[in-house]
C-alpha cells in the first residue's frame, strides 16, 4: 500500500527549542563578523601610505631647512661688525696699567666676541693669573652687544723686601713680585732679616690678616729669633712703640695692640709673645 503524505500535517510549523534558537542567532553573528573582518584591498591602502610618506619627507625637509637657516644666521652674524669688539674698558685696576691689562689678555678692538666667550675667557684668565702675580682675578663682560669690559682684581701691596740695593714688592698673596722700587713708598712695612723664604711668606700672610688701621701703623718688621722663641719678630711702629711677637700668632695678637697702646703713658715695648703686656723704654 503506497504511502500518502498528510498535507495538513506537513504544513504545520515545527516547534523550535530555545537551544536551537540560540544556535541560530550565534551562526548569524559569526557570519556578520566574518563579513566585517574581510581584508580590504591593497588598492584602498595605497593613498594613505603615500600621504604618510609625503608627510615624513616634508618633516625631514623642514628640519634640514631650519638647521641650514641657523647656520646661515650664525655665519652672517660673525661676518658683521656687530660681532667684533668695538671698545675695551678696564676696571678695578689700581697698580696695573690699563695698557698692560690689554696687553696681558691679548684682546684688542676688532677681535671677535667669541674670543672672550665661554671656555676661551677662562683660558685667558688662567694664563694671566699664572703669569702676573699682581692679578688675583680677571673677568670679561660684553655690554651693548659688542663693548667689552675687563674687570681686574689685584693683590694689594703688603710691603717691601730689600734686595741688592732695591726694594722688591711683597703682595698679600705671600708672593714677592718682580716689581722693584728704589725706595719704599706709601704706608707699607719693610721686611728685614728674613733669611728663610718660607718664614717671609708666612709673615706676609700674617700681615695681610691685620685690620687696615694696624697695617698702616707698622713701619718695619724684622725676624729676630731667640733660643726660647725661634719665631720671634721685632716690629717697629710709626707711633714710636716697638712690638715683640711670635710669627705664627702675630695677626691674632696684634688685634690687642690699639687698646694696649692707648693705655701706655710713655713710648715703650708691647710684648705679645706670651700673653700681652707693655713697659716703657729704659732710660
Amino acid at each position: 500500500m503506497p504511502f500518502k503524505l498528510d498535507r495538513k500535517r506537513s504544513n504545520r510549523k515545527v516547534a523550535v527549542t530555545p537551544w536551537e534558537k540560540y544556535q541560530n542567532r550565534q551562526e548569524e553573528r559569526e557570519k556578520a563578523a566574518k563579513k566585517q573582518k574581510r581584508p580590504s584591498r591593497i588598492g584602498t591602502k595605497l593613498p594613505r601610505l603615500k600621504h604618510q610618506k609625503h608627510r615624513r619627507l616634508l618633516k625631514r625637509m623642514s628640519i634640514l631647512v631650519g638647521i641650514f637657516l641657523v647656520i646661515l644666521l650664525f655665519a652672517g652674524y660673525f661676518a658683521t661688525p656687530i660681532s667684533h669688539i668695538s671698545k675695551i674698558t678696564v676696571t678695578g685696576n689700581r697698580v696695573v696699567k690699563t695698557s698692560t691689562v690689554e696687553k696681558m689678555t691679548g684682546v684688542k678692538t676688532g677681535d671677535s666676541i667669541y674670543k672672550v666667550a665661554g671656555s676661551n675667557a677662562k683660558t685667558i684668565a688662567q694664563r694671566v693669573t699664572a703669569k702676573y702675580p699682581r692679578v688675583k682675578e680677571i673677568s670679561f663682560k660684553i655690554k651693548n652687544q659688542n663693548q667689552l669690559t675687563v674687570h681686574v682684581v689685584e693683590y694689594q701691596t703688603a710691603g717691601f723686601v730689600p734686595s741688592n740695593g732695591y726694594y722688591r714688592i711683597a703682595l698679600e698673596s705671600g708672593v714677592i713680585s718682580k716689581e722693584k722700587r728704589k725706595q719704599p713708598t706709601g704706608s707699607y712695612p719693610v721686611y728685614d732679616k728674613f733669611t728663610s723664604t718660607h718664614r717671609l711668606h708666612q709673615m706676609i700672610l700674617q700681615f695681610a690678616k691685620l685690620a687696615p688701621k694696624i697695617k698702616t701703623g707698622i713701619s718695619e718688621i724684622q725676624f729676630s729669633p731667640t733660643k726660647s722663641n725661634p719665631e720671634r719678630i721685632h716690629v717697629f711702629m710709626n707711633d714710636g712703640n716697638e712690638v715683640y711677637a711670635t710669627l705664627t700668632t702675630f695677626a691674632a695678637k696684634m688685634a690687642y695692640y690699639p687698646s694696649i697702646a692707648a693705655k701706655m703713658k710713655r713710648k715703650g715695648v708691647v710684648n705679645l709673645e706670651i700673653g700681652a703686656y707693655s713697659y716703657p723704654f729704659s732710660s
